[in-house]
Order: C-alpha cells, then structure tokens, then sequence
C-alpha cells in the first residue's frame, strides 16, 4: 500500500446553493490559492500539493464540487445540475463566502472547467489561472460536430451516460466505472487499491450519479440547465477570452484529452500564457506530479507568468 498523505479535517460554509465541504488551509492572510477536482476524483488529489503550497505560505482552499463528499445542496428543489455555468458560479459563490476578494485559481478536467470559467467571466477575482488541458470552457452549440474517431472512442462513457442505460450502470456501480477511467485516462500512473478507495468515497454523495449524468447530457445540449444560471451560459456561449496571466498544461499519455500544441487554444488567451506538455502524465495531474503542479501554482502566486 502506497503512503499516502492525510488532507486537513473538512469544514462547512453555506455559499450559493451549496453547503460546500472543504479544506482551508495555511494562514488566513497568505496569498489565496483555489485548487479544484475533476471528475471522477476528488479532494485527495490535491493532497502531496496541498502541504507544498501551505509551507510556502499559502492559504489553500479545497472545496468538494457539487456532488461529490460531503458537499450538500440546500434546497431539495434546486436542479442537480453539472453544467460549467455551475461549476463557475459556485466557485464565485465560495470565494464570496469565504471573503477573498482575488485568488490564483488552479484546476483540471471539472474543475479546471469552474476556474476557467471565473477566469473569464470574472478576472477581477483571478490573480492567475492553472489550467489543465488549455482552454476548458465548452462550445455547446459545436458538439455535435463530429471529431476523429480516434478521439471519439475515448468518450465513450459520455455517450453512455446519455442513454438511461448509462444512468442505470453508473448508479448500480460507480466505483468500478471510475476506476475504469482513471485506469485508462491515466494509463502510466500506478495509483494501487487504497488511493482509489480513499476517492471513491466522494462519489456515494445522493447528488452524484444526477449530477454526472446532467452534465455529460447538457454539454450535449440533450437537456436544458438550471434556469437560473442562463445567464452565465449565454456568456460562457461566446467562447469568451482569458485575460489573466495562465499557465495551461496537458498530460503527455492523458487517455482522454490528447495533448495538444499552444497553438490550438491560442486564441482563447488573450493575457500571458505558457503552455506546456507534461510526459508521462495522463489526465490526474496533481496527483500524478504533485511537485511539478505545486511549483506551477507558486509560480502565479509570484506573478511569474507576465
């Protein structure tokens, strides 16, 4: 079994719709530093990152998304949606709760999707971003333009999740349908039993098997978002720039985003920006490189990336 370190006792703060479960590390007036899971992981993936950044004089923040640990919707009536407009508004309404004015925002995969989203829509609030896989914010009105079909086969579990079948499979056994994708997204990381257990316990939240299937059927646009969050969709449909100082990176052997070159989303940022390829990384970067990806983030918090 692989020694793995133990993440700070969680806490609770109301902040939009949520009860959001987090972890609020280091000193409270350090330089704030966001950092956000994807899909399917969670909290722990931070956690060889998280003592690097607090030791270096970091308040570190590291909220469980939506469905997903012990975060909880406050209302039974609020739509159990995954949509970015979503992962972006609550992430908005966490820095709100917490007070912190401007923060380096850093993520992947679901969460890079919610940081980059605040990143664009609200760069006041981004002192820099951390991107995984470039620009994360979706073109829904393009996806059903087909890709390669190299490409198309690793989304496979998207276009099961959009048949009720997918739903039933994913509730009748989500630990084994994540551990498949993090087996194949990431095919030459060796994470062993234990660290994917100690994840797996996120995904037994109520909110996580409506969350999961909302979103891989609205950046579909098979179904329609939470009305209250149009707004932030109308926006995010513009395919808006990112302003702010960003550090985008991409997994060399990622089994699901292939790596691409700086090239490709370089009209997307339109502030500094440095991309690079990670080798020997899949789509778990935090994770699988805990140092690189620490260093990455104290780099924005230096103001480095000009």
């Amino acid at each position: 079994m692989t020694r793995m370190t133990a993440m700070p006792p969680l806490q609770h703060i109301r902040a939009g719709v949520l009860d959001i479960a987090h972890v609020d590390a280091g000193p409270r007036d350090g330089p704030p530093v966001v950092l956000m899971h994807g899909f399917p992981y969670d909290i722990h993936a931070y956690a060889e990152v998280l003592p690097r950044l607090v030791a270096a004089g970091c308040r570190v923040v590291v909220p469980c998304l939506r469905g997903f640990g012990p975060t909880r919707f406050l209302h039974a009536d609020t739509p159990r949606s995954g949509e970015q407009a979503a992962l972006g508004a609550d992430l908005l309404a966490l820095l709100d709760a917490l007070a912190i004015p401007r923060a380096v925002l850093a993520g992947y995969d679901w969460g890079g999707r919610g940081a980059c989203v605040v990143a664009a829509l609200w760069p006041e609030r981004c002192r820099g971003l951390l991107s995984f896989n470039s620009y994360n914010i979706q073109a829904i009105a393009k996806a059903m333009v087909p890709d390669t079909p190299e490409n198309e086969r690793s989304l496979w579990y998207q276009y099961y999740f959009h048949s009720e079948r997918g739903r039933a499979g994913l509730a009748q056994d989500r630990r084994a349908l994540c551990r498949l994708l993090w087996r194949t997204w990431s095919p030459t990381w060796a994470f062993d039993d234990a660290a994917f257990d100690r994840s797996a316990a996120a995904f037994d939240n109520p909110d996580f098997v409506d969350v999961v299937i909302h979103s891989y059927r609205h950046r579909f646009g098979l179904v329609p978002g939470d009305p209250a969050l149009a707004g932030i969709e109308a926006r995010l449909a513009l395919q808006p720039a990112i302003t702010v100082p960003t550090l985008t990176f991409d997994g060399a052997d990622d089994g699901v985003r292939p790596p691409a070159p700086a090239s490709q989303h370089a009209h997307r940022f339109s502030g500094p920006r440095v991309h690079a390829v990670v080798p020997g990384v899949g789509h778990n970067m935090p994770q699988e490189v805990p140092a690189l990806f620490a260093d990455a983030v104290l780099r924005l918090v230096r103001g480095e990336v000009v």
